[in-house]
């Protein structure tokens, strides 16, 4: 199972004609494109399904919500989805989006809500030595580059967080997340599939430690 040029053709015209009059007149063409992702996200699954718990797929709906948005282009032009894990016993989730110039994966920690992320916090300010050895651990630094992303971060360290802390580059992050970004050559790939289970596959100590962080008190005693 592969993602089809076809499928990346329909996303790069889509994004160009951004509009109803073209989606509607190209409405097969969509539906077949959808299949195909919609059947790579579901095999990603059963690969996933073999090393972690999985408790819920979701496929992104193509339709933007452009109520608030000054951007008002009825359509996202790529292929989405999202993979959560078991809920309070693992937290975190895995995603993928297919689209051209544009396809990434990404595993970890997006919006932890203020409990967790606290959490993350006080375990950062206490000792921070394993977490960062998550970042030089070899796989995690082949495939996502020996770092964490954030969509957001705090300009200074959180309140009730020492401003000259050590590590107040990770004190400062609203999210822990790893990413890895494909080209349309390696998307359009026979082993694309293998390639993001090896890179979620990478992701076991990041999750294995974040999981048991969240599971704990600052004693290591459990509280789930």
């Amino acid at each position: 199972m592969q993602i089809e040029k076809s499928t990346l053709q329909y996303l790069e015209n889509l994004k160009k004609n951004n509009d109803r009059d073209w989606f509607a007149d190209h409405k097969e063409t969509y539906l077949k494109a959808q299949q195909n992702a919609k059947d790579v996200f579901a095999e990603i699954l059963l690969n996933l399904q073999k090393h972690d718990e999985i408790e819920k797929s979701k496929m992104m709906r193509i339709y933007r919500d452009v109520r608030f948005s000054k951007d008002k282009t009825p359509y996202k032009p790529h292929f989405a989805n999202s993979y959560s894990r078991l809920g309070k016993e693992l937290r975190g989730g895995y995603f993928l989006r297919i689209r051209p110039g544009e396809s990434f994966l990404a595993g970890g920690f997006w919006e932890p809500n203020k409990e967790d992320l606290f959490r993350i916090r006080k375990e950062i300010e206490l000792d921070a030595s394993e977490i960062k050895d998550i970042l030089e651990e070899k796989n995690y630094k082949k495939y996502f580059g020996g770092k964490f992303e954030s969509f957001s971060e705090l300009k200074t360290a959180p309140r009730g967080f020492d401003k000259e802390h050590p590590d107040v580059d990770l004190l400062r992050k609203k999210g822990f997340i790893a990413t890895r970004n494909f080209t349309d050559k390696e998307v359009l790939s026979p082993n694309f599939v293998q390639e993001v289970d090896k890179s979620y596959r990478a992701l076991r100590p990041f999750f294995n430690l974040f999981s048991d962080i969240l599971t704990t008190n600052l004693n290591g005693e459990r509280i789930i």
